[in-house]
């Protein structure tokens, strides 16, 4: 008798729009045993955390949440230490046309070191202790002008690394990785990725900021599909 093996994987879940929507998007093709978000002294851990809960009952798999106290002690740029001001971002910022330099500078402000590395290797721990064949990222075309570590070329430099390092020869799948944010709300929306739960903000406050750069990126995205955020409803910043 045959056995059809199912593929199984880890999920990075920062509760992002594009880790929300990567999760859904797999989740269609493979079982998600466990999901994992990080508290590395960013502002908005306490509310990344608090979605990345309801995402994960609603999808009905595990959470984990891991502290990366020692991550928070060496960033010194604006997404942990407060001391520093998350930049001020509008559209015009991130036009078409517009000065590179500010998006670059942006990335900059909020880089944490090599974070996606360690918490893909960390995934990727779990996953060849469960027999997990996957590490699930929101990975994007829109972000990996500005953030080296959302690249194919990082995906394959990981890969590679990780046929070493793990047993099973986990990967990384990225299916966001050719995506633009107008895109991936648009496939969000047909695979019903829970958007409402999900949180792009820089800043943990009660709702969105509206001005860094996540929170740009994302209102243009959602503007360009001709969709309501379904957060921005919830959290009844504008109406149904």
């Amino acid at each position: 008798m045959w056995r059809i093996r199912i593929t199984t994987a880890i999920s990075l879940l920062s509760s992002g729009l594009d880790s929300v929507t990567a999760t859904a998007v797999a989740g269609e093709h493979l079982e998600v045993k466990l999901a994992l978000v990080f508290d590395y002294g960013q502002r908005s851990a306490e509310r990344e955390i608090e979605c990345a809960r309801k995402i994960s009952e609603h999808f009905g798999f595990e959470l984990r949440v891991l502290d990366l106290g020692w991550l928070a002690a060496i960033t010194a740029t604006s997404l942990v230490n407060t001391a520093n001001e998350v930049p001020v971002m509008s559209l015009e910022n991130i036009s078409e046309g517009a000065d590179p330099s500010v998006c670059f500078g942006s990335a900059k402000n909020v880089w944490v070191p090599n974070r996606n590395g360690v918490m893909i290797n960390i995934a990727a721990s779990f996953a060849e202790s469960m027999g997990a064949d996957h590490v699930i990222v929101g990975f994007n075309r829109e972000e990996a002008v500005t953030f080296p570590d959302n690249s194919p070329e990082f995906v394959d430099a990981v890969d590679s690394s990780l046929s070493y390092s793990t047993q099973n020869r986990v990967k990384v799948m990225a299916p966001l990785i050719g995506m633009n944010k107008k895109e991936i709300v648009s496939r969000a929306i047909e695979v019903n990725a829970p958007l409402e739960f999900s949180w792009s903000c820089y800043h943990g406050d009660d709702v969105p900021c509206g001005t860094c750069e996540s929170c740009v990126r994302r209102k243009r995205a959602f503007d360009e599909a001709g969709i309501p955020d379904p957060l921005l409803i919830r959290l009844g910043v504008i109406p149904e």
